[in-house]
């Protein structure tokens, strides 16, 4: 049976937002409030963040704030979903340029495009998906990993000439698996140690062309 799921979009049901902001005025400053919070994310830990500290930071004032947020998990909720949207559009435009009969070869730049996200992005490094805070902060009906490997499999669906049923179980399987090891390789390395990476990328790349490939 077909695994509808996986083409649902990434935020699905979940919305932090108590609103949606209408003016670009008001765009802006939920855009400030994010990046504030991803700030302070980095300079203390989502368990020191609180709402007062992100609207001080952000230039706004607190009831500001709750007027889009109910609380500061739904700030870092949104953030979460704002990058996770920044790393689809990456892999979107990286999957536009491969050898489709060798789709598998994108491994590489995807593990690059989140390992440069999280050695650049403010507050990615502590939060990276949202496990910290909730394993479903993405979505309450599927866990973090779900939601990113649905995404991808709508992607890789999408773009070649490949069905959900050919590549649900092995897209989950191989987020599973970068996500095991890439922590192993931030605890080894802030940065992320890099015989670990590639190590992650022969497995994974090795492990799809021999479910997927011709």
């Amino acid at each position: 049976m077909s695994d509808t799921r996986a083409a649902r979009p990434a935020a699905a049901e979940a919305t932090p937002l108590r609103r949606q902001p209408v003016q670009q005025r008001s765009a802006k400053r939920v855009e400030q409030m994010l990046d504030a919070s991803a700030q302070l994310i980095d300079e203390m830990g989502y368990d020191a963040l609180t709402t007062t500290l992100i609207a001080k930071r952000a230039g706004v004032a607190v009831g500001s704030l709750y007027q889009f947020f109910p609380d500061k998990r739904a700030v870092v909720q949104a953030l979460t979903q704002r990058n996770l949207e920044r790393f689809l559009a990456a892999v979107t435009e990286r999957l536009g340029s491969v050898d489709h009969g060798h789709w598998w070869d994108v491994v590489d730049s995807m593990l690059d495009i989140y390992l440069r996200m999280h050695r650049e992005v403010p507050g990615f490094s502590k939060v990276h998906f949202g496990d910290v805070v909730d394993l479903r902060l993405l979505d309450d009906r599927r866990d973090n990993n779900r939601v990113v490997s649905d995404s991808l499999v709508g992607l890789i669906t999408s773009t070649l000439d490949l069905s959900a049923d050919q590549v649900a179980l092995p897209i989950s399987i191989a987020v599973e698996t970068a996500d095991a090891l890439l922590n192993l390789a931030f605890r080894r390395n802030p940065q992320g140690d890099q015989e670990v990476v590639d190590e992650t990328k022969y497995l994974i790349k090795g492990y799809l062309a021999s479910r997927l490939g011709e």
